[in-house]
């Protein structure tokens, strides 16, 4: 597959690769040294591309070639080419119907002080002079990249430490690149240390992968349609059930007198 004409810009072709990429070498010491900067440094988001770019993900190009293949993946190419300006307009979100998806999404977004655009911002921010690529492969990328968020709303999985992990390890069963994983367990075993907590972190992070290979890949589906559906009805056709092993953890970080969302703070006396 050469070049895609997508309906919305007829005058257009869109390059299944883009001929400048290079491809990636699988660099697992060098993923820890930078794993190792980010624990000192959690705000340093380049580190985090630096990781993916080490611990690259091996059937990414087959699995994009099989999706814009596909009659979804040829019709999200023309009907959802950018999902940021799909997910931004909260003020038509809010006009689907209360309790739905949209709604839920909207709500985490607001109260959490976050849009896609700007999760967009940081990773273009982390690439420093990198080059972007405008072809296929990463218009399939942005869509894992700009549909995070909406993980956290499905699942139900907060941002705090350890639900950030277990959407992690979520987002390997969806996207099986290394360094989710990696991240998500190296994550946990830091939270683990750090807290000295009985709480089961890492059976949290294994049952957030669990729920991620169960649901098929949200990424692949039209997510205006997602949007619109009822959240619980979404989570019973996604096969998320809930997260027990999370929300045990947070049970035993408030027993022990620590607050999930700042874990990595001085212990309460």
């Amino acid at each position: 597959m050469n070049a895609i004409a997508h309906d919305f810009a007829p005058a257009t072709e869109l390059t299944f690769a883009d001929p400048r990429r290079v491809k990636l070498r699988t660099r697992p010491l060098k993923a820890l040294g930078h794993f190792r900067r980010l624990l000192k440094d959690k705000e340093n988001t380049a580190e985090v591309f630096h990781i993916f770019e080490a611990l690259p993900r091996r059937d990414f190009v087959p699995s994009a070639r099989a999706f814009v293949a596909s009659e979804t993946g040829r019709k999200l190419l023309a009907d959802e080419r950018a999902l940021a300006p799909i997910l931004d307009d909260h003020a038509a979100l809010r006009k689907l119907p209360e309790g739905s998806v949209a709604h839920a999404y909207c709500d985490f977004m607001e109260r959490e002080g976050l849009s896609a655009q700007g999760l967009i911002d940081e990773n273009d921010k982390s690439m420093g002079d990198r080059p972007r690529y405008n072809d296929v492969l990463a218009w399939y990328g942005n869509r894992h990249r700009d549909t995070h968020d909406l993980l956290h709303v499905l699942t139900g999985y907060g941002r705090d430490p350890l639900g950030e992990q277990c959407v992690l390890a979520f987002t390997f069963s969806q996207s099986p690149s290394p360094a989710h994983l990696f991240i998500a367990y190296l994550g946990g075993l830091h939270i683990k240390r750090q807290t000295r907590t009985r709480a089961p972190v890492l059976a949290a992070i294994r049952e957030g992968q669990a729920l991620g290979k169960a649901c098929p890949r949200i990424a692949e589906m039209p997510i205006r349609e997602l949007l619109a559906m009822p959240l619980e009805e979404a989570r019973t056709k996604l096969n998320i059930t809930p997260a027990k092993h999370y929300w045990e953890a947070h049970r035993v970080f408030r027993e022990e007198g620590q607050d999930p969302y700042a874990l990595m703070k001085p212990r309460a006396a």
